[in-house]
């Protein structure tokens, strides 16, 4: 059984405005939580407690900002910020999409994304013009923001689709608004997820289109010591806290 993070009932009612768990919704870290039953949606899966954890609210993420962007076969897409939770699982769906992946990472993280389907990488200091030899793309997924964000415009195609979901690299960002609008290009800010993407998620879970990327796995009575390693930044995919069992 799964849980669907992105929550439209509470008590009965609906809701106004979407929660999430751990946000809008206390209780992320919580041993015991209750939800509308149509926010639980059954996986029929051999993978482990621990691995399917690992799914629920970064590959949601992922998928849905590939949704709202319209990720088709053959087209080509850059992720920033690949080696975390949200851009390896968005390296994974897009890659069952058929498209052709351009991960942005570290070096040291390189050969993790091209064993996760990534087809090209981009280390993160390099100009993305000159990474790509001066190639566009239809597609970019951003999770990072920050000073290079206008060069993510410069390489998207005319009527090229950018999603957001992030901006750890910084949140304020310079547009040049002649480049918006005259290659036609389009801007989703992704949150709330579209009704049809969890499903999605679970089903590509069941034909094992997608795998779990456990990086480290804690008591949840260790849960500083896991928010210590998620901060060091030094793993790829995520880190699982275990319920104890009675």
């Amino acid at each position: 059984m799964l849980i669907e993070p992105c929550l439209r009932e509470h008590d009965g009612q609906a809701l106004e405005s979407a929660w999430y768990i751990g946000a809008e919704c206390d209780g992320g870290f919580a041993e015991y939580t209750r939800v509308a039953a149509r926010h639980a949606l059954r996986v029929e899966s051999s993978l482990s407690d621990v691995e399917l954890a690992s799914f629920p609210c970064s590959y949601s993420t992922a998928e849905n900002m590939l949704t709202r962007a319209q990720l088709a076969k053959g087209e080509r897409v850059l992720i920033t910020g690949a080696s975390g939770g949200v851009g390896s699982a968005a390296v994974q769906l897009a890659k069952a999409r058929g498209a052709h992946v351009i991960a942005v990472t570290s070096a040291a993280k390189a050969d993790a994304l091209r064993d996760l389907g990534a087809d090209d990488i981009v280390l993160r200091d390099q100009p993305l013009d000159e990474a790509l030899n001066g190639q566009s793309v239809e597609v970019v997924i951003d999770l990072v923001g920050g000073p290079q964000w206008p060069q993510l415009l410069d390489i998207l195609g005319y009527k090229g689709r950018y999603a957001v979901a992030g901006a750890i690299g910084g949140e304020m960002v310079e547009l040049d608004l002649r480049t918006l609008y005259l290659k036609d290009l389009s801007f989703f800010g992704c949150t709330v997820l579209e009704p049809e993407v969890f499903p999605n998620l679970v089903r590509h879970i069941e034909q094992g289109n997608i795998k779990p990327l456990v990086a480290d796995t804690f008591a949840l009575a260790e849960i500083a010591t896991a928010q210590e390693v998620f901060q060091q930044k030094g793993h790829v995919g995520k880190v699982v806290l275990k319920v104890r069992k009675d």
